[in-house]
């Protein structure tokens, strides 16, 4: 199988798939219009088998503690699968699905899916996490740069989160829920409802990113970009939270982002 770009095309919408750069999503354009920030480490990547940090790289799992690579020193962040190369399993005109083999330095077995559709105005994305062997925690998240100026005025960011996570001097956090802050931010906050937030650029489009998740990490702190991060557990929380992944039970995830123009 190739790991060639892929491109999907639904009405005046699309999408580029790169299977061999970590299989993010490339690029969305909304008539010609580009929403994501461009570039090998921008777009949209998968976080997976970890969102976020993982306080000095280790997690335990049982009795034994694993080591993972120092990739945010002192921390390890945003977990193996956007270095790695993905296989398309199946391509059509609206839609793709590609697949990912943990490997080191991941220490268990399995595999990734994700599946990538589109409509005129919408864009879903689902992802899976099963195992060969034992059974380990893990966590799903996708992290979009969007871009903050499509030509006209600054993106806002709306949403009304029932709690933030407080955060340390490590960027991690320190257990505590707190009133939500205002920005900016690189901070998880918590919707037990449900990921929902809203992103206007005021007289050009309105993109909503759902998730039946209620995890949402908004980093707004580079002046070219703003992310909004739908993952199935707070940062860390291979430690504080995990997700099993079983031989009878993957881990399964989606976000849905909505669109509208103004």
């Amino acid at each position: 199988m190739s790991d060639e770009d892929i491109t999907l095309t639904a009405g005046d919408a699309e999408v580029t798939v790169r299977p061999g750069n970590g299989g993010r999503i490339g690029g969305l354009r909304i008539g010609g219009v580009e929403l994501l920030r461009q570039g090998e480490r921008f777009g949209c990547f998968p976080m997976v088998p970890w969102c976020g940090r993982i306080r000095d790289g280790r997690f335990r799992d049982g009795a034994t503690v694993h080591q993972m690579p120092l990739n945010s020193p002192p921390h390890a962040i945003h977990g193996t699968v956007r270095d790695g190369a993905w296989r398309p399993a199946r391509v059509q005109s609206d839609e793709a699905v590609i697949t990912y083999d943990l490997v080191e330095p991941w220490p268990y077995p399995g595999r990734v899916t994700q599946q990538i559709e589109l409509t005129p105005d919408s864009l879903t994305l689902t992802m899976s996490v099963e195992t060969y062997g034992s059974s380990f925690p893990a966590q799903i998240g996708w992290h979009p740069w969007f871009n903050r100026n499509l030509g006209g005025e600054d993106v806002r960011v709306g949403f009304t989160p029932a709690w933030q996570e407080e955060r340390g001097a490590d960027h991690l956090p320190t257990g505590n829920r707190i009133e939500p802050r205002p920005g900016p931010w690189d901070d998880c906050f918590g919707m037990p409802g449900g990921v929902d937030v809203t992103l206007t650029w005021p007289g050009q489009l309105e993109l909503k990113v759902a998730s039946r998740e209620e995890w949402v990490v908004v980093y707004d702190e580079q002046e070219a970009a703003v992310c909004v991060e739908p993952q199935t557990g707070p940062p860390d929380g291979l430690n504080t939270l995990p997700r099993l992944v079983t031989p009878l039970e993957p881990l399964e995830a989606a976000t849905t982002w909505t669109w509208r123009r103004l």
